[in-house]
């Protein structure tokens, strides 16, 4: 029934097997890929019909993170099944799109879908990388034609030691991490993360990735050797001999009138007039043109020689279609305190990409929970950002954020949460949004500037800003000859060879994103690419510098205060109180926000500062330790008797914080009285001192006596009724003063009533 195939390598001090032949056998290609205890499996399907009126290259590819692959259960109540796709899984998906897509003929016009399927999870592993390789091997063993393989790799620099697909532990205390994609000798997509890392450790990383990534790729090539199948030839149009002798004609005449024409698009600064400048052109073009036929021709002659002209000016000139040098930024502005209710705001411009990033500080309960096929965890910081089509100017219908918004704003989120303070230093949940108001490219590096100069401006104490910058590359075919560019616009982000987005501070590199068009890049065009990109980073920076020069040293008015307070851990059962009453209630009468983690640490959030200070004195007064000898104003709040007697045996005094004592009827004046009640009533303030304190009974006894100095004037017990009769027990059972509760000797006159009250428990 099934021809399976594994073959297998050691690997990074692990097995990496791909097994072929068993499962999917109706797509093109499948492999089932396994590292460690992490098994994705990987299809590449291939529609058998061109997709006519196409002007793009059709591949989806997607990415289901099964919970079952790591033992989970959806936390929902209702809701069991995996919904939509993760933020997680929608970056793994765009991270495999972004590498596959660059090896296509993208002529192709049959619809092509890759879809990996997480099946087994180690949480030792990171399934995106192990996604890559089975991708790549379902595509290679297929029939579809692809310019493979290659293989996807992590490393990792810890303490100047680079480590190949490195652990969750290695990777939170590593100074850069890469997640890679290599061809032979080349880089064919880059996801970083960095410390601000240098330039030279980087570099370091990308060498030792693609050196260690060879083995994968030979082991792909392995079984492409002896499973894989023919690749086919692409679907191409075939023009009869008429249509030939139009098309020929129709470029001839088309090339002439651009040869003169050409020139004018170029060196125009604004995009709008640029665009308004080509659409002329274009239109003079066309109306040399009778049919539709051949009007759409010369349309696809102009975008052709458009784009060469653009490529030939930069390669040759060192002039870009704006007129600037291949090294130049674009013309910065920066403002902050944009918006007056928000608790940070700015706006960063470059060229005529223009972003607002607000900053909205909230309560560390506000922090995301995060429940996928990773163990559950809370994230404190969150970037967003939004791409409405009027940044363009064009109209879309507005469905909430695409891939592409989750994956810029991912990215802008990576670089930032490196330099926010650590929670013990700022306790707050901040949520950046990054609106896209202007684009002509290079949006997610604005949004970096402008998130930057936000926190800056909401007094978030951020390490130091950032800035990013997105290079772009003119090579030939060969790549001997190649310009770096720098801060890419529209044009050039797509009709050029690459998007390298680097974002860091002055000290070094806090994250990067590749995406190439071409096969795959070498080394030393990385190497100039991050030299390029320091230049023009730093003097980003300087400028953003001129706008805000550091954290502000207060937060907003509008912002809310977080105070803290550590108490013994366990002790947190008394502060939430059953089923959360005594925590509810200070909460519903201060109108605060309060969280307690597992350690003690109590964060008390509020925008009234009287709610504050009364939910401080409220959790201190509940979880306050009460001392013998120390003294207290509370109010009586109830006279009690004896259960068997119905004699009044004291009062109870709310000491405050949930607690309270009682004033035994011996310790209400310095004589002997008949009733509690001829002195005390309840709701009377009453001051009282601390007698002794029953921890392990939850007792307190307390004297009003022992703040009146004998003989001195007491009206409340001077007029108070006297009683001869002692303080006995219980009327029969006094004994030698072994009755119960508070109970001295014998009844009436019988018992010494000389011994110290008990402490008094409530039923």
């Amino acid at each position: 029934m099934h021809n399976t195939k594994k073959f297998s390598i050691e690997w990074g001090g692990r097995t990496l097997t791909i097994e072929t032949g068993k499962l999917a056998a109706f797509a093109n290609g499948s492999a089932l890929v396994r590292y460690g205890d992490t098994v994705v499996l990987a299809t590449a399907t291939m529609s058998s019909h061109l997709r006519e009126g196409l002007d793009y290259f059709p591949l989806s590819v997607e990415y289901a993170e099964n919970l079952y692959a790591a033992g989970k259960i959806k936390g929902s109540r209702f809701i069991k099944r995996e919904g939509r796709p993760s933020d997680e899984a929608v970056l793994n998906a765009r991270i495999t799109d972004r590498s596959l897509r660059p090896l296509f003929d993208d002529r192709i016009r049959n619809d092509i879908q890759v879809v990996l399927n997480v099946l087994s999870y180690d949480q030792m592993i990171d399934p995106a990388f192990v996604a890559l390789i089975a991708a790549s091997t379902a595509v290679s063993i297929s029939d579809i034609p692809w310019d493979g393989p290659i293989a996807g790799i992590t490393v990792a620099s810890v303490k100047g030691e680079y480590i190949l697909n490195p652990t969750p532990e290695q990777r939170a205390e590593a100074e850069l991490y890469l997640l890679m994609a290599v061809k032979n000798d080349q880089i064919v997509m880059i996801e970083a993360k960095g410390q601000e890392a240098s330039e030279e450790l980087t570099m370091g990383g990308f060498e030792f990735g693609l050196n260690n990534g060879q083995p994968v790729i030979e082991l792909i090539r392995k079984v492409q050797q002896e499973v894989g199948v023919a690749k086919i030839e692409p679907t191409k149009a075939v023009l009869s001999a008429e249509e030939q002798q139009m098309h020929d004609a129709v470029v001839a005449k088309a090339e002439s009138f651009l040869q003169e024409h050409i020139a004018s698009l170029f060196g125009i600064r604004e995009k709008q007039a640029r665009k308004e400048k080509e659409e002329a052109v274009k239109s003079q073009l066309l109306a040399l043109f009778a049919t539709s036929e051949e009007q759409a021709v010369a349309s696809k002659v102009f975008e052709e020689y458009y784009e060469q002209e653009f490529r030939t000016a930069i390669l040759e000139k060192g002039v870009r279609v704006d007129g600037r040098a291949v090294d130049e930024v674009r013309e910065l502005y920066g403002e902050v305190d944009i918006l007056p209710r928000t608790h940070g705001s700015a706006i960063f411009q470059r060229g005529e990409t223009q972003v607002l990033s607000t900053i909205t500080l909230g309560a560390p309960g506000d922090a995301q929970i995060i429940d996928g096929i990773d163990p559950e965890w809370t994230k404190r910081f969150m970037h967003h950002y939004n791409f409405p089509s009027f940044s363009v100017g064009e109209v879309k219908p507005m469905r909430g954020p695409s891939r592409r918004d989750i994956g810029h704003g991912m990215l802008a989120e990576k670089s930032l949460e490196t330099i926010i303070p650590k929670k013990e230093d700022f306790p707050y949940t901040i949520r950046v949004v990054s609106e896209v108001l202007m684009s002509n490219g290079s949006s997610s590096q604005a949004s970096i500037c402008a998130s930057s100069l936000a926190l800056m401006a909401a007094g978030v104490p951020v390490k130091q800003p950032l800035a990013g910058i997105a290079m772009g590359l003119i090579t030939t075919q060969d790549r001997k000859r190649y310009k770096i560019i720098t801060d890419i616009q529209g044009i050039e982000d797509h009709s050029g060879d690459m998007d390298f987005k680097v974002s860091g501070s002055r000290n070094g590199i806090t994250a990067i994103q590749l995406d190439i068009k071409l096969g795959g890049i070498t080394l030393d065009i990385c190497r100039d690419t991050l030299a390029q990109a320091k230049t023009a980073r730093v003097g980003i920076l300087e400028k953003m510098n001129a706008v805000i020069a550091a954290p502000r040293p207060v937060l907003s008015q509008y912002a809310p205060r977080i105070e803290t307070i550590k108490i013994d851990e366990t002790r947190i059962g008394e502060l939430i109180g059953p089923g959360g009453k005594v925590i509810n209630g200070i909460i519903d009468e201060t109108g605060v926000q309060i969280d307690i983690e597992e350690d003690g640490s109590v964060f008390i959030t509020a925008i009234d500062e009287d709610g504050m200070k009364k939910a401080k004195e409220m959790i201190q007064d509940l979880l306050r330790e009460i001392e013998v000898g120390e003294e207290y104003e509370g109010e009586v709040t109830s006279i009690v008797k004896d259960r068997n007697s119905g004699k009044e045996i004291g009062a109870i005094v709310d000491l405050g914080g949930g607690k309270d004592g009682m004033v035994h009827i011996s310790n209400v004046c310095h004589k002997r009285i008949k009733a509690v009640s001829d002195v005390l009533k309840v709701g009377d303030m009453l001051k009282v001192k601390v007698m002794e304190v029953d921890k392990e009974k939850g007792r307190i006894g307390l004297s009003r006596k022992e703040l009146v100095a004998p003989g001195t004037p007491d009206a409340a017990c001077d007029l108070a009724p006297e009683d001869n009769g002692g303080f006995g027990g219980h009327a029969g059972r006094g004994g030698n003063g072994g009755g119960r509760d508070f109970g001295g000797g014998g009844a009436g006159r019988g018992g010494s009533g000389n011994r110290k009250p008990r402490f008094f428990q409530k039923d």
